[in-house]
């Protein structure tokens, strides 16, 4: 608790974070996963599981000062005062997951059979312990567990049982779907990150009325 006021007491509530492509705090919003721009490129990795279950863990949890947990989520992640979850500077949600994830800061796309993308950056670690195969939770299956300030979570999120989302982020339209494709990260540019162009036309006919479209991205966050 003392770690997230100094957090809110640096952030405030009107400062917003600016990378170089134009991300700020504003864009974050988690209805515009059905639109995700991938800005960075990424090459498709294993999915060893394609599980829905979502979990969650609060990261006022992660009280070992000198972990790389610690020092990544206090370093470059913001806690989302409207959804409780955390996100970094390009709006990748911070998860926990397993060691064959690599390490701590290493960022994916999950992408979910219902058409949504998920962009997160491992934020903690599942214990070998708890994740054996080093992909999915022991205990539910669980690939992504999310790492999030619960309160804030289970207010926004609501839950029939106490916990946010009723323990199970699934539960949730714009984080729905089971996983059926997984792609690392890297912090290359796909592109300048701030402007898609897309041209539509009808069928093969072309008219006067073919246009291209201009779309402006903020962070991957598509309008």
């Amino acid at each position: 608790m003392k770690m997230m006021k100094q957090i809110a007491g640096v952030l405030g509530s009107a400062l917003i974070y600016i990378s170089s492509a134009g991300f700020t705090s504003s864009s974050f919003s988690l209805t515009k996963l059905q639109n995700y721009y991938k800005e960075f490129k990424s090459t498709p990795i294993e999915v060893a599981s394609s599980s829905s279950i979502k979990t969650y863990e609060d990261y006022r949890g992660i009280t070992a000062v000198g972990s790389a947990q610690y020092q990544y989520i206090h370093n470059h992640m913001t806690v989302d005062q409207t959804t409780g979850l955390l996100y970094d500077e390009d709006g990748f949600i911070g998860v926990a997951l397993g060691y064959n994830f690599g390490d701590i800061g290493t960022r994916y796309y999950f992408e979910l059979d219902t058409g949504i993308t998920i962009p997160v950056v491992k934020v903690d670690a599942k214990a070998a312990v708890d994740a054996s195969d080093g992909w999915t939770a022991n205990s539910n299956g669980s690939v992504l567990e999310f790492v999030i300030d619960s309160d804030i979570a289970t207010s926004y999120f609501g839950g029939t049982n106490g916990l946010a989302s009723s323990g199970n982020f699934n539960n949730y339209e714009y984080l729905k779907g089971n996983i059926v494709g997984i792609e690392l990260v890297s912090d290359e540019k796909a592109d300048d990150g701030s402007v898609v162009y897309e041209t539509s036309q009808t069928a093969s006919v072309k008219s006067d009325e073919d246009s291209d479209h201009i779309q402006v991205v903020q962070g991957g966050y598509s309008d």
